[in-house]
């Protein structure tokens, strides 16, 4: 594809000369011959002075914000990021116009609406993608996790991928940081939902307004034809004025859609949805209340999107989300979760949703991810020791940090007489969190939920938690 083509996306780009693009590229180390390189001033680094090197390895033409000195053509642009997402839609074709979007954004939840969004839609006939944190699945495709929300190059190749496989509709994660780094280019969501606002992130927002902030991006005319708000979060009315039609649920507030717990379990509940004033009875196989609150989410997505309430009742019933609150097993007559919470809010909802159904005592096993926000350390502690009876401190993802120094600003935020122990390497720290269960006890392993790897001075390891629980447990 021509240069000059893909830059009549861009309206106030000027272009040095013309080249014959072959595929796109953000990383110098790996451009090659016909490549097209962005350039753009990164959230840690200026990619600019990398141009010559992605020239000397082949490639045709450059995009920047300044002249990068190169004798390729060049095209330059205001805003690299947003530049990229432009010219990978045109270059892919503009698979986004051809597929049914939905995007779901918020602080926690977003993985498992998604997931029961294409479960109801799959149910209802439609083929659908799957775009997040555990990865992209459509067909019998399945891709492996990079980011919640992958770089424009990877996301538009991938949707023009699902096209081209028959998939009609695409849910996706859409996190804060992608829409403040224009990630989604000129996708106008078809629906776009929002779960919650609560702390995280703030090492790269800085603060909860402009984390806020971000996540307006989505609930605008320009990205989203319709909303879905959480109207039990005080931040929908703030989405409101952003002057998309929408339709709100919630348990607590007054809402266009709510339901009804008519039964609930620690394996899930039996619910009486009223979406607008259609009933639908629905059988939830995930604990707790803020999961009922997802399921609302994903009902109201999909009926705008066309579903029944056959379908919707069939796609919750048959939806689970790897690592989302997830029971993993029994010992001694305890039980055994695992979880993704890696926020105060996340880590307090997932207790509350065991707490009723523990008779005896109640443990959780967490810790927190190394380089991210660190005001959350604290309140993480405060939290479980507030609603456990014993929290097992451990390592989450390190990265470059002190595993120990992490612990110990954990620590420093459980009030004294609170019972707690301090275990730095995870799997020691799960074996002995086993070692304590007794009838009627429930241990929640929380964090990484259905991650993979455990990252260590920039290495990633094999960790998954249901594994190692399953062979500590085989072991004993």
């Amino acid at each position: 594809m021509k240069l000059s083509t893909l830059a009549k996306e861009l309206t106030e780009a000027k272009l040095s000369g013309d080249a014959d693009i072959r595929t796109l590229c953000a990383d110098s180390r790996v451009a090659g011959e016909g490549d097209l390189f962005f350039c753009f001033s990164g959230t840690h680094e200026d990619s600019h002075p990398y141009a010559r090197e992605a020239e000397a390895r082949g490639a045709a033409a450059i995009v920047c914000e300044k002249d990068t000195g190169v004798c390729c053509p060049q095209l330059f642009v205001p805003d690299g990021r947003e530049a990229m997402a432009r010219i990978a839609a045109a270059f892919y074709g503009h698979p986004e116009r051809k597929l049914r979007t939905v995007g779901v954004t918020g602080t926690n939840g977003k993985t498992t609406v998604t997931h029961m969004i294409a479960n109801i839609l799959e149910a209802a006939g439609r083929r659908a993608g799957l775009v997040g944190t555990l990865g992209a699945r459509y067909g019998d495709v399945v891709l492996a996790p990079e980011l919640t929300t992958p770089d424009p190059i990877s996301l538009f190749s991938l949707l023009s991928d699902m096209r081209e496989a028959g998939v009609e509709v695409v849910a996706a994660e859409i996190s804060a940081h992608a829409l403040a780094l224009k990630k989604t280019g000129p996708i106008c969501f078809d629906v776009g939902v929002f779960t919650n606002l609560t702390q995280d992130h703030l090492d790269f927002f800085g603060d909860m307004q402009s984390y806020g902030e971000a996540k307006k991006l989505l609930f605008t005319p320009e990205k989203c034809r319709f909303a879905v708000l959480n109207a039990d979060d005080g931040f929908s009315r703030e989405l409101e004025a952003g002057g998309v039609a929408s339709t709100t649920y919630g348990l607590t507030t007054p809402a266009d859609c709510f339901a009804i717990v008519e039964s609930e379990t620690l394996c899930g509940s039996d619910l009486l949805l009223n979406l607008e004033d259609e009933l639908i009875e629905a059988e939830l196989r995930m604990t707790g209340q803020f999961n009922v609150l997802n399921a609302l989410a994903a009902a109201c997505a999909a009926k705008r999107l066309g579903a029944t309430a056959e379908a919707i009742a069939e796609g919750l019933r048959k939806t689970r989300v790897d690592g989302r609150l997830e029971r993993v097993g029994s010992f001694r007559g305890g039980e055994i979760f695992v979880d993704f919470a890696h926020t105060p809010d996340g880590l307090e909802k997932s207790i509350s949703a065991l707490r009723p159904h523990c008779t005896g005592k109640l443990t959780v096993l967490f810790g927190c991810g190394g380089n991210r926000d660190r005001g959350k350390r604290p309140k993480m502690g405060e939290c479980a020791a507030r609603l456990a009876d014993f929290c097992v401190i451990t390592s989450d993802n390190p990265r470059y940090e002190d595993p120990a120094e992490i612990i110990f600003e954990i620590a420093s935020g459980i009030p004294s007489g609170r019972e707690y122990v301090c275990i730095e390497e995870r799997e020691a720290a799960t074996r002995y969190a086993l070692s304590r269960l007794g009838k009627g006890d429930v241990l929640l392993v929380a964090g990484k939920g259905g991650e993979k790897t455990q990252e260590i001075m920039g290495i990633k390891y094999d960790y998954n938690d249901k594994a190692v629980i399953g062979a500590i447990l085989e072991s004993l």
